[in-house]
C-alpha cells in the first residue's frame, strides 16, 4: 500500500504554495518550468518533483527574482540558490515549505532534520509561535479544501506533541516549582484537540508552575476530586470545537459550583469556541482570553 501522495492538481499547488492557479500556468506555458502529465479527460497533475521545483521558486520569487531569471537557471540551479538564501538568513518561508513536504510525503527524517536545524537558531518558544503556529492555521486550510488528509494533519500534529512533550518533561525536571499556585489543564467532554494545551503546559514549566495535565474530555463533576488534594487552583481549559457557542453558558454554570467550594480557584479558558462568545467576559472566577500569548504575559 503506498502512503505518499505523489499526484497533486493544480488547485493542490496553489493551496500548497500560495501561488495562484492562473499564475502557476503562465510560468508553466512561458517559461516551461513544469511538465504536467494529464489525464484522459485533459487535467493537469503534478508530481512530487514539480511541487518541490514549485515550493523552491515560489521562495526566490518572493525573494525578489524574477521570474524569466529564475527560469533560466535550471533544475539544478534552484535549489544550490535556495540553500544559499536559506544560509544567509533563516526563512521562515523554506522552513516550511520543508514541513509540509515532511507531512505530504510521511516523512519523519526530514521533519526532524528541519527541526534540528531551526533548534540551532531558536528557542521552543520561538520555533512554536514563528513555524508551528503558521503551519497549523495554514494546515487547517489545506484539510478544508481536501489538499492533505486527516492522516496527513495527524502525522505532523503528532510529531509537534511530541516536542512539547519532550521540553515540558526536561523543564518538569529541572526547574524550581512555584506552590503558590497550580495549574489543572484539561478539556472538556468530546473535546480531543489538544496540541495548544499541550503548549500551555510547557509555558508554564517554563515559568516554573506545578502542573497537573489531565488532558482530553473530562468532566466537570471529575475536576471537584482536585479540590480535596490543592486550595487556590488555577483550571485551564481550551475550547475548539467543544462545547459550542450555545453551550458555553451553561457549561459555565456547571463549572461555578465546583469553583463555589473553592473560593480562591478559577478557571481560565481559550480556543475558538471562545473566540464566537458574546460576552467581553464572564462574571465571577472565570475569565477568557484570546489567545496563548495573552494567558502568557498574564502570568
Amino acid at each position: 500500500m503506498n502512503s505518499v501522495k505523489t499526484s497533486f492538481s493544480i488547485r493542490d499547488m496553489e493551496n500548497l504554495s500560495g501561488i495562484k492557479a492562473h499564475t502557476i500556468r503562465i510560468w508553466e506555458k512561458r517559461y516551461n518550468l513544469f511538465r504536467p502529465e494529464r489525464t484522459n479527460t485533459n487535467i493537469r497533475t503534478y508530481n512530487i518533483t514539480s511541487l518541490q521545483k514549485l515550493l523552491n521558486v515560489t521562495l526566490l520569487y518572493n525573494n525578489g527574482y524574477k521570474i524569466s531569471k529564475i527560469a533560466k537557471l535550471g533544475d539544478e540551479k534552484i535549489p544550490a540558490l535556495v540553500n544559499e538564501i536559506v544560509s544567509q538568513k533563516s526563512e521562515k518561508n523554506h522552513t516550511l515549505n520543508s514541513l509540509k513536504l515532511s507531512m505530504l510525503n510521511f516523512d519523519q527524517s526530514l521533519f526532524l532534520k528541519t527541526y534540528n536545524g531551526l533548534m540551532e537558531e531558536k528557542s521552543f518558544t520561538q520555533i512554536f509561535n514563528e513555524v508551528f503556529i503558521p503551519l497549523l492555521n495554514e494546515l487547517g486550510l489545506l484539510w478544508q479544501t481536501n489538499t492533505i488528509s486527516p492522516a496527513h494533519e495527524h502525522f505532523i500534529s503528532n510529531l509537534i506533541k511530541q516536542k512539547i512533550y519532550i521540553h515540558t518533561e526536561k523543564l518538569q525536571f529541572e526547574n524550581p516549582i512555584k506552590k503558590d499556585e497550580v495549574y489543572v489543564l484539561f478539556l472538556p467532554e468530546n473535546e480531543i484537540h489538544e496540541l495548544g494545551l499541550l503548549y500551555i503546559n510547557y509555558q508554564l514549566a517554563l515559568h516554573g508552575y506545578k502542573t497537573i495535565y489531565l488532558g482530553q474530555t473530562m468532566p466537570v463533576e471529575s475536576l471537584e476530586d482536585l479540590l480535596k488534594y490543592y486550595d487556590n487552583i488555577r483550571f485551564i481549559s481550551y475550547f475548539t470545537v467543544s462545547p459550542t457557542k450555545d453551550d458555553i453558558d451553561g457549561y459555565f454554570k456547571r463549572f461555578r459550583k465546583v469553583l463555589n467550594k473553592t473560593p480562591g480557584s478559577k478557571l481560565y479558558v481559550l480556543g475558538h469556541q471562545i473566540q464566537e462568545f458574546e460576552d467581553e467576559q464572564p462574571s465571577g472566577p472565570i475569565k477568557i482570553f484570546k489567545s496563548i500569548n495573552q494567558l502568557i504575559e498574564s502570568l
